[in-house]
C-alpha cells in the first residue's frame, strides 16, 4: 500500500513530456461548456484499485474530459460507463458508474491503468510519450504480486503490455486473444470500449462482459 502510494504521488507530479503537460493544463482552464463550472484535475492519473488485484485492466490515456477533468482514469466519459458497468455485472466492482474521484467506487480483485498517464491531443500519444509513460505501469504490475491477467483495452494497450513483458514477435491483437508471458501472466485482448466501438456494434455489452469473464476464470481458475 505504501509502495502503492509512493508511485501515485510520482505519477501526478510527472512532467516528462512537454505537450502533454501543455494540452493537458489547457484543456483544464479552457473547459468543456458542459463541465464549465468543475474544477478539472489537469495532471497524470494514476492507477486505482485494489492492490491485491488478480486481473489489470490496460487502458491507453484519460480523455481530455473524462479522467482529466475527474482525476480518475476512465471516470465521467463514455469509455468508463461501459467499462465499469461491465466489470460491475461481472463482480470486480461494488457499483456500476463513476462519476468523479469520490463516488464510492470500490475494485474488488482489479486494479486499473493506462499506458499514457496525460490526456493526449487527438487521443493519440506519441512513441516517445508512451516509451516516457510506460515505467509506471511497469512498476504497479511489479508491486501488484497477484497479478494473473492483463485485460488490454484496445491494440495500443496490447502493444504497451507486449512491451512490458518483453514479448517478441508481438503477438496479433484481436478481441478475446489470448498469450502467456514469460512470467505466466495472461494478456487478454478487448477492443476499447469507446464510442467509435460501441455506437457501431463492433463492441457489445455481451462481448465485454464476456472479456471479464474470461478474466475471472483464468485468474481464479
Amino acid at each position: 500500500m505504501e509502495a502503492l502510494a509512493a508511485l501515485e504521488r510520482r505519477v501526478v507530479d510527472c512532467r516528462r513530456c512537454p505537450r502533454l503537460v501543455d494540452w493537458r493544463e489547457r484543456v483544464a482552464r479552457e473547459k468543456r461548456a458542459a463541465f464549465a463550472d468543475e474544477e478539472y484535475w489537469g495532471r497524470p492519473i494514476p492507477g486505482f484499485g485494489d492492490p491485491a488485484a488478480r486481473v489489470y485492466v490496460l487502458g491507453l490515456a484519460p480523455a481530455a474530459h473524462g479522467g482529466n477533468r475527474t482525476g480518475r482514469i476512465f471516470t465521467g466519459d463514455r469509455s468508463g460507463d461501459w467499462l465499469f458497468a461491465a466489470m460491475h455485472r461481472t463482480g470486480f466492482t461494488n457499483q456500476a458508474t463513476s462519476l468523479h474521484r469520490y463516488d464510492g467506487l470500490r475494485l474488488e480483485g482489479a486494479f486499473v491503468g493506462a499506458a499514457v498517464r496525460c490526456a493526449p491531443p487527438g487521443n493519440r500519444p506519441l512513441p516517445s510519450e508512451r516509451d516516457n509513460c510506460l515505467p509506471y505501469a511497469a512498476e504497479e504490475l511489479r508491486l501488484l504480486t497477484s497479478l494473473r491477467v492483463i485485460v488490454c483495452l484496445g491494440g495500443f494497450a496490447w502493444e504497451a503490455a507486449a512491451r512490458l513483458h518483453g514479448v517478441r514477435p508481438r503477438p496479433r491483437f484481436g478481441h478475446g486473444a489470448e498469450h502467456a508471458a514469460a512470467d505466466g501472466r495472461i494478456l487478454l485482448g478487448s477492443y476499447h470500449p469507446s464510442q467509435q466501438n460501441t455506437f457501431t456494434g463492433k463492441l457489445t455489452t455481451a462481448m465485454l462482459d464476456g472479456i471479464f469473464a474470461r478474466a475471472r476464470a483464468l485468474a481464479w481458475g
